[in-house]
């Protein structure tokens, strides 16, 4: 069973009601800068359980301005996974930090607490565990060795709005919070970020590096005896705000993701049934004490079995888009040359990453394409 056209391993799922909302933004008088941008923000925190969001132009803003808020700053390390995108290490550098590594679980590709155990010292500031494919880190153990050593947790959760861990939602699992709004997460914004918080301090940090250092806040300003067309810049910041039209698009978005994400698990049941007796894939198996949010369904190449390009290559052959996530950040040249990282350092990423092959998941994957992919894959690695 070919399939008609290229299966891309995700896409943005978008209906009438989403182009609807854009349009209606698209006719107001505000396209940046306006009401829609807190409505939206407000929306997502009540969605998390929590107290404060601030939006951002994407999910690696987002996770600069984490970084900022915790004012991680020269000579502060923050602890993180290698298996993850570039941006979760890169944003620890943005601010001047040390990105240090600790390895994932041999059972499921998340950063593993015992190894960060082994990796703080008097100089860490944070840990930043990332929720891999939509699977909620083990945020009772990081949680815990954060208040033990007095540190920020801060949730890269680009993969995972929607899942839940023991119970609690994504958002209300660490002090800050990172979402991200890409076309292939959960809800889309087109590009787009957000932290979320309990915490105020944090909160206003966050509105500060968004917006160039600025405020108008007549209560934070030093100069208060000019009028009220009057600003501050107090901080070096960005401009890195979401603009209205995008933040419709989220608002709209984030009315459906509970049938957004039951559609992918729908998807993910499928695969599981179909590949449970191919004895050369492992599927990934989520914990029972938390949910998934799957923005990936990854599969793990058994390692005896050394043409995983070839296999990437014969998928693409017949228009199935399969992806590689990630290339561990440790390997790339930039932290190579940079930090004087070498392969073996990190040896449970590194054999994940050997091994570890995405296939096509998104809502709207038709039963004509995923028996596709399920046909493909019995074929390849059978």
């Amino acid at each position: 069973m070919l399939p008609k056209k290229f299966i891309p391993y995700s896409r943005q799922t978008i209906d009438a009601g989403d182009i609807k909302a854009v349009i209606k933004v698209l006719r107001s008088d505000y396209l940046t800068q306006g009401p829609t941008i807190s409505a939206f923000e407000k929306k997502v925190a009540t969605y998390c359980n929590v107290k404060h969001a601030v939006a951002f132009s994407s999910g690696t803003a987002a996770l600069h301005g984490a970084c900022f808020a915790a004012k991680i700053g020269v000579g502060d390390e923050v602890i993180t996974t290698p298996i993850t995108f570039a941006a979760s290490a890169n944003c620890i550098l943005y601010v001047g930090g040390t990105p240090v590594f600790a390895d994932i679980k041999k059972e499921y590709p998340l950063i593993d607490p015992q190894e960060i155990k082994k990796r703080i010292t008097k100089n860490t500031r944070a840990i930043i565990p990332v929720d891999y494919s939509g699977m909620p880190a083990d945020y009772d153990e990081i949680n815990a060795l954060a208040r033990k050593h007095n540190l920020i947790v801060i949730a890269d959760a680009a993969h995972s709005l929607g899942a839940t861990y023991e119970g609690k939602k994504v958002g209300a699992l660490a002090d800050m919070t990172v979402l991200s709004f890409h076309p292939v997460k959960s809800i889309t914004t087109g590009e787009g970020g957000m932290v979320v918080t309990n915490h105020k301090n944090f909160y206003e940090r966050l509105l500060l590096l968004r917006n160039q250092g600025i405020t108008r806040d007549k209560k934070k300003l030093v100069n208060k005896t000019q009028g009220d067309w009057f600003y501050e810049m107090q901080e070096l910041g960005f401009n890195y705000r979401l603009t209205d039209i995008q933040a419709a698009l989220g608002l709209s978005q984030l009315e459906k993701i509970d049938k957004l994400i039951a559609a992918r698990r729908n998807i993910i049941h499928k695969y599981d049934e179909a590949f449970k007796y191919l004895s050369k894939i492992k599927a990934l198996d989520v914990p029972n004490n938390r949910t998934s949010a799957w923005h990936l369904y990854p599969i793990q190449i058994k390692a005896q079995d050394k043409n995983r390009k070839h296999i990437f290559n014969k998928f693409h052959q017949i228009k199935i888009k399969v992806q590689v996530h990630y290339i561990p950040i440790h390997l790339h040249p930039y932290y190579q040359k940079k930090f004087g990282y070498k392969t073996g350092d990190y040896p449970n990423s590194e054999k994940f990453y050997r091994e570890e092959l995405s296939l096509p998941v998104f809502p709207k994957i038709t039963k004509y394409e995923m028996q596709s992919v399920i046909s493909a894959t019995k074929k390849f690695l059978s």
